[in-house]
């Protein structure tokens, strides 16, 4: 045994000693940060095989893939503010949507945004798609970026602007999506003679709903029948405290149209996973043109969803919960010339501003960052980590997640825990096992101690299911026809036409 050990060992430095080569860029390295919306990690783990991601793949066979990686809040606005900023909800304040949370917060008033940095730091800034979610202060996100950018909307939509659980294929030209118009735009500016090292940031807004997909991918679904969610289970928030119980929507959003259970969830699987492919679809081309263009092997790309989704488990369809399915999302790394590699270490979106601070070597921002370098994780992907995910989705509701345990706690005290290692679905709360106290009491010690009062979310515009929108408005219709993304010209807002 100890020869064959030491017969490998040679292996596995040249592993280490590659991977620590390509975390360590010999000029400064250009970054493509590709963001999706509400996908959950199906296309990475396999957990669903009827899921058809080609490219992503692909991508997962290139990249670090950090299976248990989270959000720092498991909405659109909040997660993104928290990447952004570099600041967790508990300490900026923003935990919901709402139109002017960097213009009401204190702390994001002050901090560097990621975009910001980039561009003090000497860099071309490039943004496409769904940036914020959320309309800037004054000037600030024109001057973030060096190019005009195209925010467009979630449109086209197939009845009405605000019909979010419609469920049709669409038929009109593909350019009607912003996703097919921005992507279009990133593969232009990838074409193009940089001069400068760049930040790109490209912002998709599928496979989020309305669930209107070009028609070719709602055909790759025909005739399949749809297996139900991994970890669905019909009496599963029997053990859920109050609390969570009342996170969750019922699957009512998918009775309204379709009163069958099964029919329902038959019926927006099949949407779910034919937009769940567009995304994908639109993913590769951008990374076709990034392996076409001079600067395949001195960029950095980092592929990640604003947060998970449920599709059914725990009685839910969306998000905003504090279970695995809504905070744990799919992020991938991909070094130059990188190798697939699964890591374990809990990871989050809080990390990569720190991330990016440390590989491109940029100047620090002027506030403090709450998250930590993964570059010793980029370096050695079996390096230690220690501290767990933190997901929160207002004031004094959190949770933490180890490699093996989640732990839930909300404002009224109650508490669920789950052991990831014999319960990979959470479908047993062991909170009230006396002899997993330890546990629980070390892991209430990752619970923030003070939560920021919330920053005022009067005025949010309705999102899917109730969910919010702010600052977003969809894609009009004029004189009762279908109308695009690619037709509207003139915004007051961002993604309002």
């Amino acid at each position: 045994m100890k020869n064959r050990f030491l017969s490998t060992l040679p292996l596995l430095l040249l592993l280490v000693l590659g991977f620590e080569s390509q975390a360590q860029p010999k000029q400064k390295p250009n970054v493509l940060f590709i963001v999706v919306d509400d996908m959950n990690t199906w296309g990475l783990v396999k957990d669903y095989p009827v899921l058809k991601v080609p490219n992503l793949r692909k991508l997962l066979s290139q990249s670090l893939y950090f299976q248990n990686a989270t959000c720092a809040a498991p909405k659109c606005i909040p997660s993104r503010a928290s990447f952004f900023s570099g600041k967790y909800p508990h300490n900026s304040g923003v935990y919901q949507n709402g139109p002017n949370v960097w213009g009401t917060s204190d702390v994001l008033t002050q901090v560097e945004a990621l975009p910001e940095l980039f561009k003090r730091n000497g860099y071309t800034t490039w943004a496409g798609g769904k940036t914020f979610h959320v309309p800037l202060p004054g000037n600030r996100e024109a001057e973030m970026w060096d190019n005009p950018v195209h925010h467009g909307g979630y449109g086209p939509w197939v009845a009405r602007a605000g019909q979010w659980f419609d469920t049709k294929p669409w038929e009109g030209p593909d350019s009607d999506f912003t996703d097919v118009v921005t992507a279009e735009q990133a593969m232009a500016f990838l074409g193009q003679q940089q001069e400068k090292p760049f930040f790109m940031y490209w912002g998709l807004y599928r496979p989020h709903n309305p669930y209107t997909a070009p028609k070719r991918f709602y055909d790759l679904y025909d005739g399949v029948t749809f297996p139900m969610p991994p970890g669905f289970a019909a009496n599963d928030l029997n053990d859920v405290p109050p609390m969570g119980q009342a996170l969750t929507d019922g699957l009512a959003p998918l009775y309204r149209k379709v009163p069958n259970q099964e029919q329902a969830l038959q019926t927006y699987l099949k949407a779910y996973c034919a937009n769940y492919s567009f995304a994908d679809w639109s993913v590769g081309r951008v990374l076709d043109a990034l392996e076409k263009s001079p600067y395949a092997q001195n960029t950095l790309v980092i592929f990640a969803s604003d947060n998970g989704f449920h599709n059914g488990t725990k009685n839910h369809w969306t998000k905003e919960t504090l279970w695995e399915q809504a905070t744990t999302i799919p992020l991938l790394i991909r070094l130059p010339n990188g190798q697939g590699v699964v890591c374990p270490q809990t990871v989050s979106l809080i990390d990569i501003y720190p991330t990016l601070v440390e590989y491109c070597n940029l100047s620090p921002p002027k506030q403090q960052l709450d998250g930590l370098s993964m570059m010793p994780v980029l370096k050695n992907p079996k390096a230690r980590w220690e501290r767990p995910g933190l997901t929160t989705t207002r004031e004094n509701y959190s949770a933490v997640r180890t490699q093996q345990y989640r732990y839930i706690k909300y404002a009224d005290g109650s508490e669920e825990l789950y052991d990831h290692q014999q319960d990979p679905y959470e479908l047993k709360n062991l909170a009230q096992q006396i002899s997993l106290k330890p546990v629980m009491v070390s892991l209430a010690k990752q619970v923030p101690r003070q939560f920021k009062k919330s920053v005022p979310v009067k005025g949010d515009a309705s999102d899917a299911g109730g969910h919010a929108a702010a600052g977003e408005a969809p894609a009009k219709k004029k004189g009762g026809k279908k109308v695009g993304a690619a037709e509207g010209k003139k915004r007051k807002a961002q993604n309002q036409e």
